[in-house]
C-alpha cells in the first residue's frame, strides 16, 4: 500500500453541549513538521496530542486545528464583581466633587466600569477527563479520515511512477537493437580517422589496431550499466508494493538509476541512444519529482 503525504481530514463530536471539531491538513515534508492551533484548555495535553500525530501520519507537515465551541447559555468569561463595585464607589466619590455635567445614570456608569481594565476575564477552567476522551477519539477519526484520502492519493502517484518506470524500461529495450550498429559505427570512425591521419597508403598493423580497438570498446561497453537499470527499476516496482513508508528508498533508488542512465549517455556516441537517454531521463525527473510526495 502506498500513501499520499497530501491528506484531509474533519470530524465533529459534543460534550455536555460544547461542538469540538478537529480538523487536519497534511502535504509533503522530509520529517514531521506539525503546526498545532488549540484552545487553551487543551494545552497540558499537547504532547500526548502530538505523539498521536506523529505515530498516526508518521511524517509531513501536518497543520492540526481544534475549535472548541460552548454549549448555548456557557460562558467564557468571568465578570470580577468586587472590582466593579469599587470602580462604582470610585467614580461616585469622584463625582460628587465635580460639577455635574450630562447624563449621570446607572447605565452610563455601567459603560465606563466595563471598559475598566480586569473587571473581565477569561473564565477558569479545568478540563475534565470525560471531555479528553471525547477529543482524543475526534482526533483518531480525524486521523482515519486523512490517511484515507492519503490512501486515495497514493494509489494516484503509483500509477504515475509506474508508467515513468515502464518507459524508462522500454527506452532500455530500444537500446540494445542498436548495439551492433553502435560498435560499427565506432570501428568505423576510428579506421576512418586513422586513414586521414597517415594517409591512403599508410601501413596498419591491423593485429595492434584490433587489440587497441577491443580495449576501447571495453570501455564503452554498456552491458552492466543495462543490467543494474533494469535492476534498479525492478526494485524500484517491487518497492511500490510494499506496505508502510517507503518515499525516502523510493528516493534512494531514483538516484541509483540516474547514476546508470547518466553512464549510458556519456558512453552511447550514438545519435538515436542518445535520444531515448533523453527520453530517460526526462522520466526519471517525472519520478523523482512525484516520490516527494509518496509518505
Amino acid at each position: 500500500m502506498t500513501y499520499s503525504m497530501t491528506g484531509y481530514g474533519k470530524h465533529s463530536s459534543t460534550y455536555n453541549g460544547r461542538v469540538l471539531t478537529v480538523e487536519i491538513r497534511t502535504l509533503n515534508s522530509k520529517q514531521a513538521d506539525m503546526n498545532v492551533r488549540m484552545p487553551s484548555i487543551y494545552r497540558e495535553k499537547e504532547f500526548e496530542i502530538r505523539d498521536a500525530l506523529s505515530s498516526g501520519l508518521i511524517r509531513g507537515k501536518i497543520d492540526l486545528s481544534i475549535q472548541r465551541d460552548l454549549a448555548p447559555g456557557e460562558s467564557g468569561t468571568e465578570l470580577n464583581e468586587g472590582l466593579v463595585g469599587h470602580y462604582y464607589t470610585l467614580i461616585k466619590k469622584l463625582e460628587s466633587s465635580f460639577v455635574e455635567e450630562g447624563a449621570t445614570s446607572a447605565t452610563d456608569y455601567m459603560n465606563l466600569i466595563m471598559k475598566m481594565p480586569e473587571v473581565t476575564s477569561p473564565a477558569s477552567q479545568s478540563l475534565e477527563a470525560a471531555e479528553y476522551l471525547v477529543l482524543r477519539d475526534s482526533i483518531d477519526n480525524c486521523l482515519s479520515s486523512c490517511m484515507a484520502f492519503r490512501e486515495q492519493e497514493g494509489a494516484k502517484l503509483v500509477g504515475v511512477l509506474r508508467s515513468s518506470v515502464e518507459s524508462i524500461l522500454s527506452g532500455l529495450e530500444g537500446v540494445g537493437p542498436m548495439e551492433a550498429d553502435r560498435i560499427a559505427n565506432i570501428r568505423g570512425r576510428i579506421s576512418n580517422n586513422l586513414k586521414d591521419d597517415q594517409g591512403e597508403n599508410a601501413q596498419i598493423d591491423r593485429d595492434r589496431f584490433e587489440q587497441e580497438l577491443i580495449y576501447y570498446l571495453e570501455k564503452l561497453d554498456i552491458t552492466e550499466e543495462k543490467v543494474r537499470l533494469k535492476a534498479h527499476c525492478d526494485f524500484f516496482l517491487a518497492t511500490l508494493n510494499e506496505h508502510g513508508s517507503k518515499g525516502k528508498k523510493l528516493s534512494f533508488i531514483g538516484q541509483e538509476m540516474g547514476r546508470e542512465i547518466n553512464t549510458l549517455g556519456s558512453k552511447a556516441q550514438h545519435s538515436e541512444m542518445q535520444r531515448l537517454v533523453v527520453g530517460m531521463k526526462d522520466e526519471l525527473e517525472k519520478i523523482k519529482e512525484q516520490v516527494l510526495n509518496v509518505l
